[in-house]
């Protein structure tokens, strides 16, 4: 699949060839211009039969894209932890606005709330709706496959360390992709904890659909991940740290 970005040469059979100049992929909707007019044209890829300049159809999906990645990276940690990355770990968490989900893949010791932040291993549903990749080299649309693969070619460092055994956190995770890929997502949104103090009784994990248009979730309750049950009393004890996303912690 080549790319469709500015820039990209088209042909329109009513219209000869053109030059891409806007593109949103959220919606399937692009602007070009054409020949020496000054104004620009909106086609919609879905519809209008907007070819490569070779030929080559440009083919986009008529259902609704995802509107967050996590799926997608959910189903790529389940395929690494078949091939022995069992301390690959996938964090994600509401942005305060709650209209957005942010995602963090960390790998090595499983300490969910002091994480070590990698470059490109870390992102939000807010900028996937703009430009749908997860920031390692990989394509719009990649399969499971080649996200792996990308990954591995731009941080082959970050991946070795998630090399090695981790049952229960594996057992758990399967267990949760099973029951919400491919359409719903986890989140580990925490409740506060009441003023009386005490252990807070955990609620099951919120699960969040992926894309517009999906019921509310019906399927089984999602048990907390292993190692977290303690971080609801912690969370009270010690400061949490959050991402500014320029690859350092800060304080909330």
């Amino acid at each position: 699949m080549k790319p469709v970005a500015p820039g990209t040469v088209i042909f329109h059979r009513h219209r000869g060839y053109g030059v891409i100049v806007h593109v949103n992929l959220l919606t399937g909707w692009i602007s070009a211009r054409f020949g020496n007019e000054s104004r620009t044209l909106d086609l919609n890829l879905s519809t209008d039969e907007v070819q490569h300049a070779d030929g080559e159809a440009i083919l986009f999906r008529r259902s609704p894209p995802d509107r967050m990645p996590h799926a997608r990276l959910m189903a790529m940690v389940r395929e690494l932890h078949k091939a022995g990355y069992e301390k690959l770990y996938l964090h994600s968490w509401p942005k305060p606005s709650g209209l957005h989900w942010r995602w963090h893949l960390f790998a090595g010791q499983r300490d969910w709330m002091q994480r070590p932040w990698r470059e490109g291993w870390y992102g939000s549903g807010a900028d996937y709706n703009g430009n749908p990749v997860m920031g390692w080299g990989d394509a719009p649309g990649a399969t499971t496959d080649e996200l792996v693969h990308a990954l591995a070619k731009f941080d082959p460092e970050g991946l070795a360390r998630a090399l090695g055994r981790d049952e229960d956190h594996t057992a758990w995770f399967a267990g949760v992709c099973d029951a919400l890929l491919p359409g719903y997502m986890y989140s580990f949104d925490m409740a506060p904890q009441p003023k009386g103090g005490g252990l807070v009784e955990m609620p099951p994990v919120p699960v969040v659909p992926v894309r517009a248009g999906l019921p509310a979730y019906a399927g089984p309750a999602i048990d907390w991940p292993p190692g977290w049950a303690g971080l609801w009393t912690r969370r009270h004890e010690m400061p949490m740290r959050k991402p500014n996303f320029t690859g350092e912690p800060e304080l909330r």
